[in-house]
C-alpha cells in the first residue's frame, strides 16, 4: 500500500486524521473479514489506509468521499487493487437502501440484500453519521466504524454508567454495540487529540426490536436526557404524567441514567397506543 498518489494534507476543517499504522489497519480488516457476495461500502476512504487492504481481499468495493481533492488520487491508485465505485457525495444525504438495492463496483445485488458499512468517521459528524444508517437499518447487515473512544464508550455503556445517555439508548435499541479495540493517537497523520476505538454494531432483526413508533420512542429519549438532573416525571411532563410511566412499571423519581433501554421502549410504546385525543399529561 502506498501513499504516493496523495498530497492533499489533511483538511482540518473536514476532519481528516488519515490513518497509517499498518497494524491497525489489518486489525480492522480483519474485523470486517469480507466474504463472497458480501456488498462493502465504506465511508471516508481518505487516502485509501482501509479501501486499498479491503479491495485486495475482496476484488470490489464501494466507497464515499466528500472531498473532490482525493477522488482522482483513490481511483487511479484502486486500478492496481480492484474495482472501485466513488460516489463523491455528502454521506448524510446517501440513500443507503438505494445502494443495497443496485449494483454498483462491477457485482450485483448483495446476496442478502444488505451492504456492509465501514469506515474511519469524521469526528465532528459521527453521531449525525450513525443517525443516518440507523434511518436504513434494514437495508445494512452490519457496520465496522472507527470514532472517538468517548463516542464508542457512550454506544456501548448501560444504566448507571456516567456516559450512558440518549446515543446508547437508541443505538442498542436498533442494533447490537459491540467495541472491537482502542486505537492511538499516534496511528493517524496527523494525530488527533484523543484517543479512538474500532467497534462493531450489528442491526436487530425487525420483529426483536419492538419499538412500535420510532417518532414517539424518540421524543421519549430525547426529553428523558434532555436535563440529565431530572427525575422521568420532570423530564417527560410534556409527553406523559406519573401514572403513565408508573403503569410501565418504571419509576417516575428515577433519572433516566438508570433506566434501561427495553424500559424507553415500553414506555414510548405504551404512549403510543394511547387512543387519540387522551391526554398523558
Amino acid at each position: 500500500m502506498s501513499t504516493r498518489h496523495f498530497t492533499e494534507p489533511a483538511k482540518k476543517h473536514l476532519g481528516q486524521h488519515f490513518l497509517h499504522d499498518r497494524r491497525i489497519i489489518d486489525m480492522i480488516v480483519q474485523a470486517v473479514d469480507p466474504k463472497p457476495g458480501d456488498r462493502l461500502v465504506e465511508i471516508g476512504p481518505g487516502q485509501g489506509a482501509i479501501t486499498f487492504p479491503l479491495l485486495d481481499r475482496h476484488g470490489e468495493l464501494t466507497v464515499i468521499e466528500f472531498d473532490r481533492d482525493l477522488i482522482f488520487p483513490l481511483t487511479d491508485a484502486a486500478r492496481a487493487h480492484g474495482t472501485l465505485e466513488v460516489i463523491h457525495r455528502d454521506v448524510l444525504s446517501v440513500d443507503f437502501s438505494a445502494i443495497a438495492r443496485n449494483s454498483g463496483a462491477g457485482e450485483g445485488p448483495a446476496v442478502d440484500g444488505k451492504i456492509r458499512l465501514v469506515g474511519n468517521l469524521p469526528y465532528n459528524l459521527s453521531s449525525p453519521i450513525l443517525f443516518h444508517a440507523l434511518d436504513h437499518a434494514a437495508a445494512i447487515r452490519d457496520m465496522v466504524f472507527m470514532l472517538q473512544k468517548e463516542v464508542v464508550d457512550r454506544m456501548a455503556a448501560g444504566p448507571g454508567s456516567k456516559v450512558y445517555g440518549r446515543l446508547g439508548v437508541m443505538l442498542q435499541a436498533y442494533c447490537h454495540v459491540t467495541p472491537l479495540f482502542d486505537v492511538p493517537p499516534a496511528a493517524f497523520k496527523p494525530p488527533p487529540k484523543v484517543d479512538s476505538a474500532v467497534v462493531r454494531l450489528v442491526p436487530r432483526a425487525p420483529e426483536t426490536i419492538g419499538v412500535k413508533d420510532p417518532a414517539m420512542f424518540t421524543a421519549v429519549v430525547r426529553d428523558a436526557f434532555g436535563q440529565r438532573r431530572k427525575t422521568l416525571r420532570n423530564a417527560l411532563s410534556k409527553l406523559c404524567d406519573a401514572a403513565a410511566i408508573e403503569a410501565v412499571g418504571v419509576r417516575p423519581d428515577a433519572r433516566a441514567e438508570q433506566i434501561e433501554v427495553a424500559d424507553f421502549v415500553r414506555l414510548a410504546n405504551s404512549l403510543a397506543a394511547a387512543p387519540a385525543g387522551t391526554d398523558r399529561a
